[in-house]
This record gives structure tokens, sequence and C-alpha cells, in this order.
């Protein structure tokens, strides 16, 4: 009996320091470095919202991310520097200046999936017309913000005609 309960004892007290000893064994990984990039937040903040098109967010988004400073082109000698985006929906171009920072941009997509206010605002001043095409249009700049403008080709029949609205779904023309 005494010799069970001594086996036990100097089984436990050799797994307890056997635990002991392998954490001293343990790999130090050194993970790599991580870089963040500045993102030109007011730029997204001005143009993005939960009604834009998908195709047209990642573009943007792209666009604010973009780092100039990586870029085979860049100098510090130059202050400005333009640089297009594109997508088979649309394009942006964009300046930036030597820092990184988004000053302006202009925007074109081609028959995107329009707002929810401007189809309705649309379908309730034009009930028998059909929506054939629209081009999107945001002209962004860092002072001012951005203007987003819808340009909506409308049928009806042999009838066309053309109206602009803003995102809110106003009528511009």
């Amino acid at each position: 009996m005494k010799k069970n309960s001594s086996m036990r004892f100097l089984l436990s007290f050799g797994v307890f320091i056997f635990g002991f000893t392998i954490q001293s064994f343990a790999q130090n990984v050194v993970l790599p470095e991580v870089k963040i990039v500045a993102v030109n937040y007011k730029y997204l903040n001005s143009v993005n919202d939960k009604e834009t098109a998908m195709p047209v967010q990642r573009l943007e988004r792209e666009a604010a991310a973009y780092d100039i400073k990586t870029a085979s082109f860049y100098e510090d000698e130059y202050d400005n520097y333009f640089v297009s985006f594109y997508i088979p929906e649309g394009k942006i171009l964009a300046s930036y200046d030597k820092d990184g920072k988004l000053l302006r941009t202009a925007e074109k997509f081609k028959d995107t999936a329009l707002p929810p206010a401007v189809r309705q605002a649309v379908s309730k001043r034009f009930p028998e017309w059909k929506i054939t095409r629209d081009v999107y249009l945001v002209n962004y700049h860092e002072s001012t913000g951005a203007t987003k403008r819808y340009k909506i080709l409308l049928e009806n029949g042999d009838k066309r005609i053309k109206v602009t609205t803003d995102e809110n779904g106003e009528f511009l023309k």
C-alpha cells in the first residue's frame, strides 16, 4: 500500500515538473511589423453612404486607401499627382498632394443601382416611364465636400426624356 501511494506521489510530481519544463522550451515567434496606411476618411465620409452601389463603394475605398508614396512615379519634388482608377462600371480621376492626401476627385459610373430615394422620386413623378440608362456623377473637393448627381434617361414608348436628381431624389433640371 505504502509503495502504491509513494508511486502515485512520484508520478504526480513528475507530471508537475514535466509541465513546467515543457513551457521553458516554448518558441518565441517574432511577428512581422504591421504597417498602417492612413486612409482619407474625410473623402470616404463625404462620398459613401449605405445606398451607394457596391462597385462604386469598392472603387472609392480603393482611391481613399491609395498610397501615392509607393507609386513608381512618385518623387518628392512634385506637389500634385493625378491617378485614374477604373472598373467596368466607371472611373475615378483623383488628385493627391505629395503627402498622399486626397484633394479632389471626378467620378463617373454608368448604369449602377439607383438609391431607393431616387427610384421612388422618379417613379412618383413619371409613373408610366421606364428607366433605361443612368449615370452617377460625383465631384469631391476637400474644402467643399462632395456633390452627387444622377442623370437618368427615361423612355415611354417612342418618347425619351432626361432628368437629373441629387442623391435624395430632388430634381435638378
